[in-house]
């Protein structure tokens, strides 16, 4: 098969341009200095599209937001920055008439709401809490906000929980007590607070006015769902009646469970909400309305404990409560569900064979139709017109691209970037596939070095992607980006082994209970079929680089298949199995992934476990971690380091106080791999 690249329209064509007059290769201070295309949204009339921008002062190592503007109804219009930005913007929402957007905005000292029209000339503030705002939705009506706020559930008032906080802070005692877990999430230390929602109602002067309406008073839970939910995790009716929002009771057993229910609560909050999910005990997601009011579209898992299963589609007769599968034939998990403006078709994203597509789903037939091709597309909005989403490919970072609500060739909107790596070369790619476990099809990745001679012979980066139920596939990653490698003359082969999603609901559950030996036949039966196959790959110059279950794959790498590769990496990967499931915050990932609990089914944890391996460590290994990740705590790395150091491998640890379980500030970036290819040269030989 003929090397290729995959484009993403009309801009990844700039790329080819480019790269026919590159004159240097992409590097990790562009990865981290790039600006960053997300959260389109559409006015409901479908003219403009508004979204958030991100941008880079790379010597004060900081991150900015603002809102950039595009008029649909200007042919070959170009986006603009709104004035209204100055101070901060991000989370844009159009008001229903379409006159106003509101965003998120801490130029007040905190997050609050502000707004602006499309002009954007002028900033207003709309809230101005005792908290800081999490995330928002304007009600149908338009004249309703409903919000999230931090608060101790047993507050009635915002600022109960803001005295609270205030004494703790000039309290000289620093103890704190736990009865149960969560004890800490992600990269927080729990401090008794809640994510819950509120309603407040606008004034005449379209400020949110009065006292927030609790809306979730004495819930014990989040919503948003921490650490990562936002405003896709509740939803308010078209009428303006109530809120439907997804959230787990917590109780005792939070670290555990993944029931998350729909609750329906009043938006005047004169009832306590009430659970319409009651009958699932496994996780509903993302309530969508109907345009009309009458139907609830969300996700729904059908196995308790298990974050990965499948999501299916329901959907919801509001008034008889019926519920039925939408589309259940179709192998694939949504990420994400939107309506049509004419409540006939849902639209998706998912996973698809290493790229994330946008999918029209008939809600009457569940008939699915494709509307995008390769990328991996990031965001979405539905608009009365079309869909207007962010995408990349593994050689253009994200963009913004129109496409009708029937498909068809996609419409590119913005050139963000382009000036920057105008003169920059990428590597071409393609994807390919072998037999992998079982017989089974495997699809995987490779990226020709910066430069790329016919003839010549390059070292190579085998990246192994983390999750392990994710993909690094046909995406611009910001963190693990094949470009940056390729631009410091490695090629790069990523396998989509067992256990990734895509593929269907049978090949991401294969890993389970398996993480030693069919995602590793997958590796060793990629590497053996990309070598025979590309033969510029020097099979005797590589280094297998892994993060997250990534890095548990290095360390057991380590013990059980070293000999193809000259070097490792391991960036925030397990060590010790059974220790894990004691450290780790979210325990149903561990103990579903290993079979039972570790005192019940010690076995389970220690079949894969890279820990009992160490005897058998030689290749030099680089280790990674980050001291606020408690997802993987840094003991885990810590210790890889030691068994290391004890056995006399060379090996080096970067170690980054202020990271969690993702390495996020620009300059750490840049030093992180100006540290993982300094490794790779070194053992290399390059």
């Amino acid at each position: 098969m003929k090397l290729r690249p995959i484009l993403a329209g009309a801009f990844a064509a700039l790329f080819v341009t480019a790269a026919a007059h590159a004159d240097r290769p992409f590097t990790a201070k562009d990865l981290a200095t790039l600006d960053r295309v997300s959260n389109p949204k559409l006015s409901p009339d479908g003219r403009y599209v508004v979204y958030d921008l991100r941008t880079v002062d790379y010597d004060a190592n900081k991150n900015a937001h603002a809102l950039w503007l595009i008029d649909l109804g200007k042919s070959g219009d170009q986006p603009h920055r709104l004035a209204a930005s100055d101070g901060g913007a991000s989370d844009p929402y159009w008001s229903p008439d379409g006159k106003a957007i509101y965003f998120a905005s801490a130029r007040s000292g905190g997050n609050q709401v502000w707004r602006t029209d499309p002009s954007g000339t002028q900033a207003v503030q709309v809230t101005n809490l005792p908290l800081e705002v999490g995330s928002f939705r304007i009600a149908p009506d338009g004249k309703h906000i409903v919000l999230s706020a931090a608060v101790f559930p047993d507050c009635d008032t915002m600022a109960c929980t803001k005295s609270r906080l205030d004494a703790k802070a000039a309290s000289k005692a620093t103890g704190v007590l736990y009865d149960k877990l969560f004890v800490r999430h992600w990269d927080e230390w729990a401090d008794g607070t809640r994510n819950q929602l509120w309603a407040l109602a606008f004034d005449d002067a379209g400020k949110a006015a009065g006292q927030p309406v609790p809306l979730m008073k004495g819930f014990d839970g989040d919503s948003p769902t921490k650490p990562f939910g936002g405003n896709e995790d509740f939803d308010i009716a078209p009428d303006g009646s109530a809120v439907i929002f997804s959230a787990r009771l917590a109780g005792r057993t939070e670290p555990w469970s993944t029931n998350f229910d729909l609750w329906r609560v009043p938006l005047d909050g004169s009832k306590a909400p009430e659970d319409i999910t009651a009958n699932n005990p496994a996780w509903d997601a993302g309530p969508v309305f109907s345009p009309d009011g009458t139907k609830l579209a969300y996700r729904a898992m059908k196995r308790p404990g298990f974050e990965a299963d499948r999501y299916w589609i329901e959907v919801r007769d509001l008034k008889s409560g019926e519920t039925r599968e939408v589309a259940a034939a179709w192998d694939r998990s949504p990420e994400s569900l939107q309506w049509s403006a004419d409540g006939k078709t849902l639209i998706a994203t998912a996973d698809d064979v290493g790229q994330v597509r946008l999918f029209a789903i008939d809600a009457a037939s569940g008939v699915v139709k494709p509307l995008t091709g390769d990328g991996h597309v990031a965001a979405a909005d539905v608009g009365p017109k079309g869909i207007v989403y962010a995408s990349s490919t593994l050689d253009s970072p994200d963009q913004l691209y129109r496409v009708d609500l029937t498909g068809g060739t996609p419409t590119l909107l913005t050139h963000h970037d382009a000036q920057q790596l105008a003169g920059v070369g990428f590597g071409k790619y393609e994807q390919f596939s072998f037999p992998g476990w079982n017989g089974e099809t495997v699809h995987g990745y490779l990226v020709k070095p910066y430069g790329f001679q016919e003839g010549k012979t390059y070292p190579v980066a085998l990246v192994i992607h983390g999750g392990p139920q994710a993909s690094l596939a046909n995406l611009f990653h910001y963190r693990w980006n094949a470009q940056a490698l390729a631009g410091a003359g490695y090629a790069v082969v990523m396998i989509d082994f067992h256990g990734t999603p895509g593929y269907g609901q049978a090949f991401t559950d294969s890993i389970s209970t398996h993480w030693g030996d069919r995602p590793l036949e997958d590796l060793q039966k990629g590497w053996a079929f990309a070598l025979s196959k590309y033969k510029f790959l020097d099979g005797g110059r590589a280094c297998a680089l892994g993060g997250s279950y990534g890095g548990f794959m290095i360390n057991w790498i380590a013990g059980n298949w070293k000999t193809p590769f000259k070097c490792l990496v391991d960036h925030d990967g397990l060590f010790d199995n059974r220790m894990m499931a004691y450290e780790t915050e979210e325990l149903w990932f561990s103990e579903w992934e290993n079979g039972g609990l570790p005192w019940e089914n010690p076995a389970g944890f220690e079949r894969f476990n890279p820990v009992d391996h160490v005897a058998d460590w030689s290749v030099p290994e680089l280790v990674v971690h980050g001291g606020h990740d408690y997802r993987i705590p840094d003991d885990q790395g810590l210790a890889t380091f030691t068994a290391l150091q004890r056995k006399g491998v060379p090996s080096e640890l970067l170690y980054f106080p202020q990271e969690n379980h993702w390495v996020l500030k620009p300059q750490n970036s840049v030093e992180w791999y100006g540290a993982v290819i300094g490794w790779m040269d070194k053992w290399t030989g390059k």
